[in-house]
């Protein structure tokens, strides 16, 4: 047995020896390079170890520093199959079935976390079966980035690229590929999502600790998380004083915490050469939604600064109808989309679920998320919103409503418009009548002689039908934001 044991040892040894040049696992078989831009590609390696990267007909060469090495391939149209070769004095590592095309990054809390396939607590997502078998899309990719929360920056997720196909895409994100499905079908290139969500995070979870810092309402966050270490090292003391009797107190630091999925789960992604990102988040930082207001465009701030591309196209997800989530966290997220450039927001008013904060109608979701990259990012004259609210103004006993994203016109979805409502100067809400005049919405209310304000779908399960006539829905509002 002891002879076993030296042998593995001595096999090991060898082995480490020799991997003189390890690519960061983002490198691997099954990859989707971004088109059109240079593309990092880096790794480890020994002290002054000289590096060869060839792909696609180029060469590049880079020397180890500081421990990694790091090389810019020139910019490629979008094709493939390719191999990726990374050469060292001592060894030679081969990368195959390499595509170049759209590489998207999938993020956010339980809505994009969730796979096509069952997950045990949630209904299935609708379809699902019949997805699943149809999904033979050898040229769309996903880059599973596992679960992790981190104090310092992360260099390397260590997972692996999977291609889709009715084996394997059940344990797709759901959106993701939704989403990757539409957009291929619509650019006919390769796909590649890097698919990074954990559920029941909030934003800050996923923003650098140093940009929190920044703003004092945020910098409390930061501070209270420090306490709790500072609470937990006290009665982490106590409980060894006492001979460890009892229950144990829990380590912030082991939980999920400030900055710590991004850490963990968005550095080990930089700086891979992304096209956009794809957002669905926002419930958990219900009930601070004001709050939300500067923290969500700071962190997509904070990415862009990351990515060093501070046009970075950026689509999120406005959050579903539910019992439990307030008007005001979807407010917040619209507020984003006017005061951030180069975002777009989908609206799901339409797919919810009042009993169940994880809809399994996603479908809806995926598309529209490909309708906003093709517009966004790529640049296609196609509508890919619903109407916008933009500004009212008071006529007599009427307020007109202007709105943004009308495309070929607004419609309602039945005989009349529903879901808005009118208050005087006393900020008392009524049930409004509303009529589509042209591009815009006029709304009254006998009971109001004299408005001062309008809001639509100002409720946790809002009753709406308000779309343009391209069957995008329209974001609910109110005129008078606080």
């Amino acid at each position: 047995m002891k002879k076993q044991f030296l042998f593995l040892a001595i096999l090991l040894g060898s082995c480490c020896a020799q991997a003189k040049v390890v690519p960061n696992s983002l490198f691997t078989d099954h990859a989707v390079f971004q088109q059109g831009v240079k593309v990092p590609v880096w790794g480890t390696a020994d002290k002054n170890e000289s590096v060869i990267v060839e792909f696609n007909g180029q060469r590049k060469q880079a020397v180890e520093k500081e421990g990694r090495w790091l090389v810019e391939l020139d910019a490629m149209p979008h094709g493939g199959p390719y191999v990726l070769t990374i050469s060292g004095k001592e060894n030679r590592v081969e990368a195959t079935d390499i595509y170049v095309g759209e590489v998207w990054i999938c993020s956010g809390q339980s809505n994009m976390e969730r796979q096509l396939g069952p997950r045990q607590g949630q209904n299935p997502i609708v379809n699902w079966e019949q997805e699943r078998d149809a999904a033979n899309y050898p040229l769309i990719r996903e880059y599973y980035v596992p679960r992790m929360n981190a104090d310092e920056p992360v260099d390397d997720a260590r997972s692996k690229w999977q291609v889709c196909s009715p084996q394997t895409v059940s344990e797709f994100s759901c959106v993701g590929y939704f989403f990757a499905r539409d957009l291929h079908k619509a650019v006919n290139r390769p796909v590649g999502i890097l698919f990074s969500a954990v559920g029941g995070t909030p934003a800050e979870y996923w923003t650098a600790r140093a940009e929190l810092e920044q703003y004092p309402d945020l910098r409390a966050i930061v501070e209270r998380y420090d306490r709790s270490l500072i609470d937990f090292a006290q009665k982490q003391a106590v409980y060894k004083r006492g001979g460890g009797v009892g229950e144990a107190p829990s380590n912030p630091a082991e939980q999920r915490h400030v900055s710590g999925h991004y850490n963990g789960m968005i550095r080990p992604l930089q700086p891979y050469a992304i096209k956009g990102v794809a957002w669905y988040q926002g419930e958990s930082n219900d009930g601070r939604t004001k709050q939300y207001q500067t923290l969500f465009p700071l962190m997509i701030k904070n990415w862009r600064e990351d990515w060093k591309q501070p046009n970075l196209p950026f689509l999120f997800v406005q959050i579903a109808p539910f019992k439990n989530q307030s008007p005001e966290i979807r407010e917040a997220q619209l507020l984003t989309l006017k005061s951030t450039p180069y975002t777009a927001m989908v609206v799901t008013v339409d797919c919810g679920d009042a009993n169940d904060i994880h809809p399994t109608h996603k479908q809806p979701v995926g598309y529209r998320l490909s309708l906003a990259a093709r517009a966004l990012a790529y640049g296609e004259n196609i509508p890919y919103s619903g109407p916008v609210y933009q500004f009212s103004e008071r006529q007599g006993n009427q307020m007109t409503i202007h709105f943004s994203q009308v495309g070929k016109g607004l419609m309602a979805k039945g005989k009349e418009l529903k879901g808005f409502t009118i208050a005087g100067e006393d900020k008392q809400f009524v049930p409004a009548k509303a009529e589509i005049k042209g591009n815009t919405v006029v709304v009254s209310s006998p009971h109001v002689q004299s408005p001062v304000a309008v809001r639509y779908g100002w409720a946790h399960v809002p009753d709406v039908n308000l779309f343009n006539k391209d069957n995008l829905p329209a974001s609910p509002f109110r005129t008078d934001v606080e």
